[in-house]
């Protein structure tokens, strides 16, 4: 059987030199896959194709927010601006099986969004999810 690393003795290279002979096939396959992903990985500026059945349809409907909030702030339930001793009783009772829907203006602030939230814990909610339009 014929040795892929000649033994030192027969060869006349030293360590480095036979590890370099071993590496430099393993050095130019990295070289070539490398070409190849550059290469088929072409960027360009048309855009992808329409998957069948993931077209948008103009009929979607938003889902149906609980309350909302604009950005100014104030909270809405049922188009009633409330405030918070009133804005607890206006939403449905806490729910474990299901989180409290919130509509948020994307212009809100963090402040404004954490007072609500800490006012929603203090009622007893748990659960809330935050609706966002996705973007376009």
């Amino acid at each position: 059987m014929k040795q892929l690393v000649p033994a030192p003795e027969t060869s006349g290279k030293g360590l480095l030199e036979r590890v370099e002979d071993a590496l430099l096939p393993l050095i130019n396959l990295v070289f070539l896959l490398l070409m190849f992903f550059i290469v088929a990985g072409q960027l360009t500026n048309e855009p992808l194709p329409e998957l069948p059945g993931a077209a948008r349809s103009d009929t979607e409907q938003s889902p149906e927010a609980d309350m909302m909030v604009d950005a100014s702030g104030h909270w809405k339930v049922q188009g009633a601006i409330l405030s918070g001793e009133h804005l607890l009783a206006a939403l449905p009772a806490p729910d474990a099986q299901s989180a409290l829907k919130i509509a948020a203006d994307q212009n809100l602030t963090m402040a404004d969004m954490e007072a609500l939230l800490r006012l929603l814990e203090e009622g007893g909610y748990t659960e809330v999810l935050l609706l966002t339009e996705p973007g376009s």
